[in-house]
């Protein structure tokens, strides 16, 4: 370029790219005078004054302006290739980095669970000379980041999956999502319920669930409210120490017709307390109607205790199984979950009767306007025509209840339990 040039001429579109870069907050400063430089350039200033503006040297002045005639104005504010310091990590090291990175630091023989940048380049820094790798001994945290951001790596974070442990979770979703669709057929278009024909049987159908060791915590000193308009104390203000109380469980379902949600609050969640939940459930519902529960595979579910009251009540219940380790096709997880996003979190009481009578106030409160629960995943994918649902529902449980070659059996009565006779003290010889 010459050097007695005056100004350049920029297009509309350049001059709009320059202008927006140069407003960026978070643009580079070496960018930003470059941007600097053009604009000021398109003005009609001399080299020497935009230098002296810039505080920078004529020769950076003219090294961007010949970069602009050649190649542009992108061109004119980046770096040219090959500028910079050589690269001194090679592959072979940064796979080295990747391949330790990839595994936990208990493989070798750490106590942490989990990388951390500082922790993986203290290790890194440790063995890296014994491993061939000298180089890495003196590699910047910074450089360690930039492997595992080349290799889109994460070795400190966690995402979570279910894995499907049952060989037959596809078989036994597709009877969950049978009954889900029969559901929906009892709903019309406007999301009315449609009562059941004079002369078929009711059926209530239920999700249940537990949700067991819900904490009762006190607090040592009271909470202190928010004041208004000041920034400081904008939230409610609590003490860090804290009493434990103990635990409760809470036994829930949710009528999937009338979205009621029932609920029992119990020290356990043992066989006992299933059968009482069921119990609860018998008074509820009318006799000679049919109560549905959809439930996960816990032993309190398929127990000989629960089998004999079951037997008691025949033709009452019938049960649907979720897949093992597919709980969450049961809809009542999603109510747990909004429950303690909306009532539990953060929850302190002063007795553990103090956490059962709230517990039982948010159901009153969420009953006053229930809403049915309604599935939608892969619900397109069923058609009830060629379904037989006395071969998904059981009728009376047993110790493999949620096995598919058992569906539609009756189980056995189990035999009586037998009774400790006490022994009469021995006579006394007179």
């Amino acid at each position: 370029m010459p050097k007695n040039a005056t100004s350049i001429q920029l297009t509309d579109d350049e001059l709009q790219y320059l202008t927006s870069t140069v407003q960026k907050g978070t643009i580079e400063a070496r960018v930003y005078k470059r941007a600097k430089i053009l604009l000021l350039k398109s003005q009609g200033l001399a080299n020497e004054a935009i230098a002296a503006k810039l505080d920078i040297t004529v020769p950076t002045v003219r090294l961007c302006l010949r970069k602009f005639v050649e190649s542009g104005v992108r061109s004119a504010l980046k770096d040219s290739k090959g500028r910079g310091r050589k690269t001194e990590i090679f592959d072979d090291s940064k796979a080295w980095v990747v391949n330790i990175a990839c595994q936990k630091p208990t493989a070798f023989g750490l106590s942490a669970e989990l990388w951390y940048p500082r922790s993986l380049t203290k290790y890194i820094h440790s063995i890296a000379e014994a491993q061939g790798h000298p180089r890495m001994a003196t590699a910047s945290i910074s450089s360690i980041r930039k492997i595992l951001r080349e290799a889109q790596l994460n070795p400190h974070k966690v995402t979570y999956y279910c894995e499907k442990r049952d060989p037959d979770f596809d078989n036994k979703m597709h009877d969950v999502l049978v009954i889900y669709k029969q559901l929906e057929l009892r709903f019309d278009e406007d999301g009315v319920f449609v009562p059941f024909p004079e002369g078929e049987t009711v059926v209530h159908t239920l999700s249940y669930d537990e949700k067991p060791g819900i904490q009762a915590i006190a607090t040592t000193c009271p909470d202190k409210p928010p004041v208004p308009d000041t920034e400081k104390i904008s939230t409610v203000v609590r003490d860090y120490e804290y009493k434990r109380l103990g635990t409760l469980s809470l036994l829930a379902a949710i009528d999937l017709l009338t979205g009621e949600a029932i609920p029992l609050v119990s020290e356990t969640h043992k066989s006992s307390d299933f059968v009482e939940f069921l119990r609860l459930l018998d008074q509820k519902y009318p006799k000679g109607d049919k109560v549905r529960v959809i439930l996960d595979n816990h032993s309190a579910h398929t127990s000989k205790e629960t089998q004999e009251y079951l037997n008691l009540v025949s033709n009452r219940f019938e049960f649907v199984f979720t897949p093992t380790h597919g709980s969450w096709l049961n809809m009542v997880e999603g109510f747990f979950s909004k429950m303690t996003r909306q009532m539990l979190c953060g929850i302190r009481v002063a007795s553990k009767d103090e956490l059962k009578e709230r517990i039982y106030k948010y159901f009153e409160e969420i009953n006053k306007v229930p809403v049915p629960y309604k599935w939608k995943y892969k619900m397109d994918t069923i058609n009830l025509v060629d379904e037989d649902v006395s071969q998904i529902v059981y009728e009376v449980v047993n110790a493999k209840a949620a096995n598919h070659h058992n569906q539609g059996k009756r189980a056995p009565t189990p035999p009586q339990r037998k009774k400790k006779v006490k022994k009469p003290d021995a006579a006394v010889e007179s």
